[in-house]
């Protein structure tokens, strides 16, 4: 046995030292370019693109490093309309499969999955442990990693193909050092849409004192939106208008933002600033998001990413049933409450 080779394996375990042998012999050989996952009744597709590890995040950052990549790890889960459309929209276009596979080795993992995978702390867990461990509300669920195996990008929800390649585009540039990514998201993208934000009579009117507004004994739904943003103009349209979504609204105290804006705002913890400030402070990379805040002012629950009125309606009913205090996951209350929803009759439609 070669001395270095020697002194490895007496600082660490035969069997752990095998691994990464075998990890490393994946890599050279590119063995490791295997579908993602087995095949099931309600299979999501992953590309052929994707590459089976040894799911130690840590090792795949760094031989993604020496290829000049970055990591990128996808929670998904069979069945879900916005990973089927993640997968057979955005990472079917060519040009932004081609992109995202220059600059990234892509990992996919199961919400629900029994796998072992070992964090970037070194800490060992199943895929659906990870998942809690994350908080990992919303399929698909996309964390871009650095070379040090550091989360800097996350995407929580399904995006559309412009905002995708937009955020492969920050994390391929390294553009983490110059610019935090809500804000850079905030530019990067201009829709072919109404240049004017959309009204609803719930929405409260200014000045903006949430402070009040959290003691009148509703929760708190701060709603941040921007001009020329073709996913606002669909929630105006097509969401809020459903029965199940309208007759939930009146449960809230309701307030709209321009991202962008400068209108004056007292948040619920008393700070006064701007609707820009406090939509950065806040982190937010996505239009139209939604951040709900109890009756003390403390956000509960977030929604940033494009859905459809089921899950708008089921966010809405997660925060004013106050279920979100006993059930840590979204994703469960949604199955309970599509379940619901069946046995009594109702038809339940995650996509329309």
């Amino acid at each position: 046995m070669l001395p270095g080779i020697a002194t490895e394996v007496r600082e660490m375990n035969v069997s752990e030292w095998l691994r990464r042998l075998a990890f490393a012999v994946l890599l050279a050989t590119g063995a490791g370019l295997a579908p993602a996952q087995a095949p099931s009744p309600h299979e999501i597709r992953i590309p052929p693109w994707f590459v089976e590890t040894f799911l130690d995040f840590r090792e795949d950052a760094s031989a993604a490093a020496r290829e000049g990549k970055r990591l990128l790890v996808y929670f998904g889960q069979d069945g879900c309309p916005y990973c089927k459309r993640l997968m057979e929209t955005t990472l079917a276009e060519t040009r932004i499969a081609d992109k995202a596979k220059r600059n990234f080795v892509a990992v996919a993992l199961n919400l629900w999955g029994d796998r072992e995978v070992t964090w970037v702390d070194g800490k060992r867990m199943t895929e659906k442990e990870l998942g809690r461990y994350l908080k990992v509300q919303f399929t698909p669920t996309l964390l871009m990693f650095d070379e040090q195996a550091r989360p800097i990008v996350r995407l929580n929800g399904y995006v559309n193909a412009a905002r995708f390649e937009a955020a492969v585009d920050y994390v391929a540039g390294r553009m983490e050092k110059r610019q935090p990514f809500a804000e850079y998201m905030l530019g990067a993208v201009t829709d072919d849409a109404s240049p004017m934000l959309a009204t609803h009579p719930l929405f409260l009117k200014p000045p903006y004192d949430l402070p009040t507004a959290v003691k009148a004994g509703k929760p708190v739904l701060a709603l941040f939106e921007r001009k020329s943003c073709a996913s606002c103009d669909e929630l105006h349209s097509e969401v809020l208008p459903r029965k199940e979504v309208a007759a939930l609204l009146p449960k809230f105290t309701i307030v709209q933002f321009d991202l962008n804006g400068t209108a004056e705002v007292a948040t619920p913890d008393g700070r006064r600033t701007t609707a820009r400030d406090w939509a950065r402070q806040l982190d937010i990379p996505y239009a139209p998001a939604l951040v709900f805040f109890d009756a003390k002012g403390s956000e509960v629950f977030r929604v940033e990413a494009y859905v459809r009125p089921f899950h708008f309606a089921s966010a809405l009913d997660y925060v004013a049933s106050g279920a979100y205090r006993s059930e840590p996951s979204f994703q469960r209350f949604v199955q309970a409450r599509a379940d619901r929803i069946r046995e009594k009759g109702g038809r339940v439609d995650l996509w329309k």
